[in-house]
């Protein structure tokens, strides 16, 4: 599966100075540099190099600074990461490749430029907002048959948790959660319930939830609120930069 080349990838990149999470608006793989602002890595997972690989990393590109597409190589060498008209097409697009070896070793076979014009900053943004907003790396990228364990998601729990204690009232839960009145009201996964006017205690879907994620049912600690990001200016250093850098 798709998941299995993660891990390696993912260490890859936080070698290269990333801070790496999995499943990011849709994203296999998101990294963000240490920079402010940030400078934003998506990769892409698949099982062989193909054209499907390459038509996500398209539309990707315009939310980033760079793009990476990872595939496991193939064993006789044959595969699709040997063929020049590939790795070309890969290199006029402006994507890196990184092959995964059966030892879950990471190479690099073709680097991204160091420096790629960035189209669509609002959906920039949005990835790196819910990069900082998530807490820890709750999915594996390439995940597909599970719920995504997103920021909000992370947030309604942390909800959850508080009115498993009994009926509150949205103020009471801004100090962990700031977005409480509005994931209360908008009770999005069906977890919530107006008892009386601005009281709101757990249906069963809720105390469902708790336990089918026990991780969070403990509140959450006071979240640390972000704000939009600016473009990146010229000079900040991508992968492609670092990984050329690296011993």
């Amino acid at each position: 599966m798709e998941t299995a080349l993660y891990l390696p990838v993912k260490r890859f990149l936080e070698k290269l100075g990333f801070s790496v999470k999995g499943e990011i608006g849709g994203c296999d793989i998101v990294g963000l540099s240490g920079s402010e602002p940030p400078v934003v890595v998506i990769c892409e997972l698949k099982l062989s190099f193909n054209l499907e690989l390459v038509l996500q990393a398209v539309d990707r590109a315009a939310a980033c600074d760079e793009v990476w597409l990872a595939a496991r190589v193939s064993a006789r060498g044959k595969g699709r990461e040997r063929d020049t008209r590939y790795r070309n097409l890969c290199r006029r697009l402006g994507f890196g490749m990184l092959g995964v070896t059966d030892k879950d070793q990471v190479e690099v076979l073709v680097r991204p430029p160091t420096s790629a014009p960035r189209r669509n900053v609002r959906k920039r943004s949005k990835l790196v907002l819910e990069h900082q907003r998530r807490r820890g790396d709750p999915a594996q990228g390439g995940s597909t048959r599970a719920p995504i364990m997103t920021a909000y998601r992370q947030q309604a729990l942390a909800c959850a948790a508080a009115l498993a204690h009994g009926p509150l009232r949205p103020r009471d839960l801004k100090l962990g959660v700031p977005e409480a009145p509005k994931i209360l009201r908008g009770n999005v996964y069906g977890w919530f319930i107006n008892v009386e006017r601005g009281v709101y205690t757990l249906t069963e879907a809720g105390h469902a939830a708790l336990k089918r994620w026990p991780d969070y049912a403990t509140p959450a600690p006071p979240l640390v609120p972000t704000k939009p990001i600016a473009a990146k200016p010229r000079g900040r250093k991508t992968a492609a930069a670092a990984e050329k850098m690296a011993p």
